[in-house]
């Protein structure tokens, strides 16, 4: 006879059954600030239907099978033909499916569709982060291609479909199609200029053969790639496309998958080029990183927004977890120090949120036209991707440790978001790389720092700690001396005050005076739940929490 020894009590609820978009307070709020109003009420409704998707368990399993199966690859079919295929999991395509029915690769078509792709973006990669990848990839290869323009005529609407086709094929027979990238080498790494794949010219106009490697290549199994080569004219942009125009497999032999410390899902592979395979140019000889640079700053923007959604997720879980759970006689997230952990760790994802949303909407306004976005984002993107990506993954660890030893374990879905974090920091350029981008921005383009103190210039006088920061920033930046070595230092300065201005603006009174305490003045400590006595802990917890309707 078998005797039940004990009841399972004291256990919180799975986090299922909620709107990852409307649950979402410095979300919901803050795309409702630069939305425009005439697509405001259509915007939102495909966001809360995006978000009650996300919230279900069955994208919720879609994601853990992703990340349980990872990408297999065959390299040979039976009979020992080569064809260089990767095999995923169904749930794989269970979720890059559902990401390109959404848009989440077009930006283009629509209003505002950079501001709704993203938000878009950082609610679906809270289901799982690796497939993120070729839907980013896709997305930004778009203002690439458009530097040759026959090429866009070809590819834009099959990057930009709503229709997922995942099958090889030539262009001309596709629904759908993704794109990936390849840029670094073996030799390399950051240093792109330094490649050594060669690229001799075809009879056919634009056309060229490739020999060479990438040591990292994103998004094997994708339609097409951009990839650098060394041209006759020097270091020069590609499409490669998998599948060429006469249905032929093009010779893109994939030698191995990275084995991964986090991002299992997704594919990362080296491949080699073998002087058969064909590629089309994609702007002029020699400017193949100036062409390029297109796809990469896009793709920054996109790691802001994945780190920003990790963060939430992991935000969400703990204060759900702690608001479920008991002990020494109360509920956890009503212990004082509980609640100063989880105050801190809702402010950081919130001043996330909300400059991820800033740059969004400045990308709009700069593809529209504006100066000024875009002096602002040249400067912006590689301070925020620097700062955000570099939060995320300290956040995740105390988050992770507000559930104690069930964070720890795999069905928690924790160690997930842990392995997953340090992705965005290292992905399209380490964070020396962005802060010497900084540099580079502030000595080459004067109109990015304009740009930038006139944003933060707008809350100005709001709060005296912000007025403070601003000034040191200044002075910072008056003292050039040995400026490459406080590189880091800067740039980390240039988006805390950019992230306290926004607050300051516009998020309720408790966060921006949190704010501005604990990370402008200096009142906080160095780990998360350190906020000072002032502090308005009640307020944080309180719209940080998910709304659950499970």
């Amino acid at each position: 006879m078998t005797r039940s020894t004990h009841t399972v009590t004291n256990q919180s609820s799975p986090l299922v059954g909620h709107d990852v978009f409307g649950g979402d307070a410095a979300l919901a709020e803050g795309f409702a600030r630069h939305i425009g109003a005439e697509v405001a009420a259509e915007a939102t409704a495909e966001l809360a239907a995006l978000g009650r998707t996300a919230g279900t368990a069955e994208a919720q399993e879609w994601g853990a099978q992703a990340n349980a199966y990872p990408p297999v690859l065959r390299t040979h079919d039976r009979f020992g033909h080569r064809i260089d295929e990767v095999d995923f999991h169904p749930a794989w395509h269970q979720l890059l499916g559902r990401a390109v029915e959404a848009g989440l690769t077009d930006a283009v078509s629509r209003p505002w569709g950079n501001l709704r792709r993203t938000a878009g973006f950082y609610v679906w990669s809270q289901v799982e982060a690796g497939h993120g990848c070729p839907v980013s990839m896709t997305h930004s290869a778009v203002p690439a291609l458009r530097a040759q323009p026959e090429l866009a005529a070809v590819w834009e609407p099959l990057l930009t479909s709503r229709v997922y086709d995942p099958g090889p094929g030539p262009a001309a027979g596709k629904a759908g199609a993704l794109a990936g990238m390849g840029m670094t080498e073996k030799q390399g790494g950051s240093d792109v200029r330094s490649g050594t794949t060669r690229a001799e010219p075809l009879a056919e106009p634009g056309a060229y053969a490739l020999t060479g490697h990438k040591w990292f290549c994103s998004a094997p199994m994708s339609d097409a790639f951009l990839v650098l080569a060394q041209a006759p004219g020097g270091l020069t942009c590609f499409l490669l496309p998998r599948v060429l125009p006469d249905g032929t497999r093009n010779a893109f032999l994939i030698q191995r998958l990275k084995d991964k410390l986090g991002n299992r899902s997704n594919a990362s592979a080296e491949v080699e080029f073998d002087g058969s395979t064909v590629a089309w140019r994609v702007g002029d000889e020699g400017r193949g990183v100036a062409t390029i640079i297109e796809m990469v700053s896009a793709t920054r923007l996109d790691c802001v927004a994945g780190s920003a959604a990790i963060m939430r997720q992991a935000v969400a879980r703990a204060a759900h977890h702690a608001a479920g759970r008991e002990a020494f006689g109360a509920r956890l997230i009503d212990k004082p120090l509980m609640r100063n952990v989880l105050a801190d760790l809702a402010l950081e994802s919130e001043a996330a949120t909300a400059l991820m949303l800033r740059l969004a909407a400045a990308a709009d306004a700069a593809a529209a036209g504006s100066a000024q976005e875009r002096h602002l984002l040249r400067l912006a993107v590689p301070a925020a991707k620097y700062w955000v990506t570099k939060r995320c993954t300290p956040l995740v660890t105390e988050a992770l440790e507000c559930l104690g030893g069930n964070g720890y374990v795999e069905e928690s879905g924790m160690p997930r978001l842990l392995r997953e974090s340090p992705l965005n920091s290292i992905w399209e350029g380490s964070g020396n790389v962005q802060a010497l981008d900084v540099l580079r921005a502030l000595q080459r383009e004067p109109g990015a720092l304009n740009a930038f103190l006139s944003e933060v210039g707008r809350a100005s006088g709001a709060d005296h700690r912000l007025d403070a920061a601003i000034k040191d920033l200044l002075t910072d930046l008056s003292d050039l001396s040995g400026i490459e070595a406080r590189a880091r230092r800067l740039t980390e300065r240039l988006a805390l005050v950019l992230q306290g201005a926004l607050l300051v603006q516009h998020a309720p009174p408790a966060v921006g005076d949190a704010f501005c305490a604990a990370r402008l003045a200096g009142e906080g400590g160095a780990a998360f739940g350190t906020l000072p006595g002032g502090a308005d802990l009640g307020a944080l917890v309180e719209r940080a929490r998910p709304v659950n309707e499970g």
